[in-house]
């Protein structure tokens, strides 16, 4: 399965030579290749296109593979598809003609032009210039959606078959614009693990100390509390656990430019250290879970 005219598989799992911690690291948000057929049918310029993507989030955990984990990568843009949706939430607002009886058009993320082909990128900015066929967007799940889901699928079994628990961190970006609701705190990162429901506690916890101890302002769940991929995949009774991490991009990204901080090795330097402190926490924790289990 080829993308950009042949260059560049559509998404690509970069493994460790050997698999030795419980983590699977996925970034399904980082993508940077835009077809041309696509630019071609957006109202949008090169720049704005880009405004829904976590910018170079794949680059800030590159550390995954060397560490002994596999890091799952989407090279196809979030505004071309969103694998982070329902496989078929979709807005019946963008198309030439109906869409079959088991598309999900009624939920928060369709209504705000987010859906698994969105409608918009960032505050508002209407991606197509003219309505599209549904064919596009189903082939579109048929040929990236279902096959990138089935890859996390593997490496999530795996994992938890090599290990007896497995650790979910689904990577993403947000903007430097995000406050605490009642507050004007701007979170440098969030944790989400859907307020309790897709990892454990003691997870979500060493996670914020990490962050807090290597210098950052870290919430949880709020306002990201994780997407689809957080809540179809922590399952923690079963000894799956998902955790969604949100980086404020304003600390290694431009904005308006969307070229790298000076600060951008910093950041990923401190993600290193971030991934290395899980790393050991999660062998206590599986410790500890076994002893109480006896």
């Amino acid at each position: 399965m080829q993308w950009a005219d042949g260059r560049l598989e559509p998404f690509q799992v970069r493994e460790p030579e050997q698999q030795t911690i419980p983590f699977v690291f996925n970034s399904p948000h980082s993508g940077r290749f835009y077809p041309p057929e696509f630019l071609a049918a957006s109202r949008l310029d090169a720049l704005n296109i880009r405004r829904s993507e976590d910018h170079y989030v794949d680059e800030l955990f590159s550390d995954a593979p060397h560490l002994g984990a596999p890091l799952l990568i989407a090279h196809f843009p979030r505004a071309y598809l969103d694998v982070n949706r329902e496989p078929y939430e979709l807005d019946p607002r963008m198309f030439e003609d109906a869409l079959p009886s088991f598309a999900n058009i009624g939920s928060m993320r369709v209504a705000g032009g987010l859906g698994t082909v969105p409608r918009i990128v960032a505050e508002n900015m209407e991606i197509y210039a003219r309505r599209m066929p549904v064919a596009d967007a189903l082939s579109r799940i048929e040929v990236l959606y279902k096959p990138y889901h089935a890859c996390l699928r593997r490496l999530i079994a795996r994992t938890h078959a090599r290990f007896g628990f497995s650790v979910l961190i689904d990577c993403h970006s947000m903007p430097g614009n995000i406050r605490i609701a009642g507050s004007d705190t701007r979170p440098d990162f969030i944790i989400g693990d859907r307020y309790g429901t897709s990892a454990s506690a003691e997870l979500s916890r060493a996670a914020l100390h990490i962050l807090e101890d290597l210098g950052f302002n870290a919430v949880r769940n709020k306002p990201y509390a994780g997407g689809f991929i957080t809540e179809h995949y922590g399952r923690p009774v079963r000894g799956l656990h998902a955790l969604q991490i949100e980086i404020n991009r304003s600390l290694y990204v431009d904005e308006a430019t969307l070229e790298k901080r000076a600060d951008f090795e910093v950041v990923a330097t401190a993600l290193s250290l971030f991934m290395r402190q899980m790393i050991d926490f999660a062998d206590e924790f599986s410790i500890e879970s076994t002893l109480a289990a006896e």
